[in-house]
This record gives C-alpha cells, structure tokens and sequence, in this order.
C-alpha cells in the first residue's frame, strides 16, 4: 500500500472516522468521507478544500450510499483504501428490552450499511484493478458481553461477511475485519461511563492505527485484523 493515496472513510463526523480522516488528510491523502450530519460535512469540505469529497449519506440507506460513491468517484477516483467505519451501538439494556426500532437501526447501519457500500465500491476498485477493504469490527466481534447482544450481533456479522468476501474477491483486492481496539469514544462511554477515559482518545489510536492501515495489502485479505496497541 507505499502507493496508496486515496482513502474512502463512512462515519466521518466524530470519533474514529474524523480522527483518520484528519490524519489520512495530515499525510497527504486524497480523503472522501461520508456522514449524516450536514453541518458536519459542509465544515469538513472547507477544512479540506476541492481536492477532497464530502458527502451527506446515511449507510444504512442505499440511495444515498449509490449518490456518495457516484460523488466521490467523479471527485477522486476509485478508492485505493475503503474503511468501513461508520457505526451504532445499542442502549445497555436486556436483549429482551432493546426496542425493535433500536435493534433495526444498530443491523441496519452496522451490516447493511458496510454491504451498501461495498455493492457500489467493489466494482470500481474491480475496474481498477486494486483496493484493500477494511472492514470495521470490535473486541466484541469476537467475545460477547452483557446488554449489547444488537451490537454484538452486528460485529460477528462483519467478521462472516468480510471472510467469505475475501473469498469472492478477484486478485489485486482484499478485504479484512479490524478490530480497532478499546478507545476513548461517545459509542465506549454508552457502555463504560466514565471509566472510559482510562483508555485512549481517538485523536491518539488514529496516529498508530494509520501507519498500520496504510501498511495493509493484499497479504491481508479474508483475515481477522486487530490494530497493535
């Protein structure tokens, strides 16, 4: 990935998604990005400047993702790194108390909101001939604990999805499942508190896991990733 200079990022309005946007931006990165906030994405095109794309698209809406993508395409060119970021998580509640509305929107963002846009991706990095995707997983993709079973299930899914799509990939792509470790974000203080601020901020995990991702190529693909801490 030396050659790489062009990264794709959902959820880029806080958390992980800014802070790697920032730093891919820092590095000297083309950056397209996509989030729900307007707001949110009308600043982060004049932060960025021309030479980068913004673009308003709720993942779990595949309209919109098909727009984002046509967008950053016409912008940017096909992506040489997509990171499926952009992610809920449940209220801490009982499986058995989480809503039906809430258990929808954590699957429909989560699952259906990475497929969307690998269904619009895919074929340009395909055309392309190259692209490494990243798949967003989570400590809890891989163990389970007590009142997020939703985003749980969520996680687990993406580490499926990402290794049979690993399989299904031509050559000169690959797709891997990260699991980003524990860090200091709105989604970690739903479920830790205030016990979260032992761990570090997303400002501090994106300057070590941005040197790792760009390190990725296809020697990754169909595996189950976790950033070194």
């Amino acid at each position: 990935m030396s050659k790489a200079r062009t990264v794709w990022i959902t959820g880029v309005s806080r958390g992980l998604g800014r802070a790697m946007a920032e730093g891919f931006h820092e590095r000297g990165w083309t950056v397209a990005g996509c989030a729900r906030s307007p707001e949110t994405i009308e600043e982060l095109r004049k932060r960025f400047g021309e030479n980068h794309y913004f673009g308003v698209a709720d993942v779990a809406l595949d309209e919109e993702v098909k727009l984002f993508v046509r967008g950053a395409q016409a912008r940017t060119g096909s992506p040489d790194l997509l990171l499926n970021n952009a992610a809920l998580i449940n209220a801490s509640a009982p499986l058995w108390e989480v809503p039906a509305e809430e258990f929808d929107r954590v699957i429909d963002t989560n699952v259906k909101g990475v497929v969307n846009m690998l269904r619009h991706t895919i074929p340009l990095m395909m055309a392309a001939g190259r692209g490494i995707i990243v798949n967003f997983s989570s400590g809890w993709g891989r163990s389970a604990s007590a009142e997020v079973a939703p985003y749980c299930a969520s996680k687990w899914a993406i580490e499926g999805l990402t290794a049979a799509l690993a399989q299904e990939l031509p050559d000169g792509l690959a797709a891997a499942a990260l699991n980003p470790g524990v860090i200091d974000t709105d989604m970690l203080r739903s479920s830790f508190g205030e016990s979260a601020a032992a761990y570090p901020g997303a400002g501090d995990w994106a300057r070590r896991a941005i040197p790792y991702l760009i390190g990725l190529d296809v020697e990754c693909n169909g595996q189950a990733l976790t950033v070194p801490g």
